[in-house]
């Protein structure tokens, strides 16, 4: 059902790079490359993930409530993506964990505040 999602940025080059690195190890690679936005997908068919400079003009801002959740494989993928967040100067929002039976989740910001999480269900 989700086509794509982005998430806006005050600094495209910066948020790129992050995401490179990030969604780099779940295989993700950049899909589409435009003046204001980059997206990244894990293959053809798949959602795609963004950033942006909004349109308007303004300053990107974090939704409030707002929060892009992205499926992985195992625990140990989340674990290490978490880790791989914030090594690349994401900030805590909750470290890994089971939220619930059969829901293990970590939760960040990226550079821009943007929250995110890594789960796996099961």
């Amino acid at each position: 059902m989700i086509g794509y999602v982005t998430i806006g940025t005050n600094d495209l080059e910066r948020a790129a790079a992050y995401y490179d690195a990030l969604l780099g190890e779940i295989g993700a690679a950049r899909a589409l490359e435009l003046k204001r936005l980059v997206t990244w997908s894990s293959g053809e068919g798949s959602p795609l993930f963004g950033v942006i400079e909004p349109f308007d003009g303004n300053p990107a801002t974090p939704g409030n409530g707002a929060m892009v959740a992205l499926a992985v494989d195992s625990k140990e993928a989340v674990d290490r993506l978490y880790e791989k967040a914030l090594e690349l100067g994401g900030t805590d929002e909750g470290a890994p964990g089971e939220r619930m039976p059969g829901f293990y989740a970590a939760y960040f910001r990226d550079l821009d505040g943007n929250k995110l999480d890594f789960f796996h269900m099961g």
